[in-house]
């Protein structure tokens, strides 16, 4: 029987600094070049996109494979910012193949503030 190393109410965090370089790399990958994301004469804001990012690494270092993610941006966040996005496993269920899990997170910068909240069904194959 194969075993997953995760269980419900088990958290990943990742941290991240959020550097101008950052933003403006996203702003060519995406195309997304609105003027308050590529104004080198300010502080940049990093696009929504970036920091929903940061749930994908966690899920990547799982092996979790997303099916639908929902997100909801609460603040801005600007190049300089240290984020730390915590996930949480809400619900993990062993199937034939792989373990159907529901995934919850929240980002946060240094201060606690909360800049963004969301939620991902997917899976985790089991191994071979």
């Amino acid at each position: 029987m194969d075993i997953c190393k995760f269980k419900a109410g088990d958290e990943v965090t990742y941290a991240r600094l959020i550097t101008r370089e950052d933003i403006l790399k996203f702003a060519d990958i995406s195309h997304d070049r609105g003027f308050h994301h590529i104004n080198l004469e300010s502080r940049l804001l990093a696009h929504g996109l970036l920091i929903a990012s940061l749930p994908t690494k966690l899920g990547g270092d799982m092996n979790y494979i997303a099916q639908t993610m929902e997100f909801q941006f609460l603040k801005p966040v600007y190049e300089g910012e240290m984020i730390t996005c915590i996930g949480k496993i809400e619900k993990i269920r062993e199937q034939e193949r792989r373990f159907k899990t529901e995934l919850s997170f929240r980002c946060t910068k240094e201060t606690g503030e909360i800049i963004m909240t969301g939620y991902s069904k997917g899976f985790i194959w089991k191994q071979a």
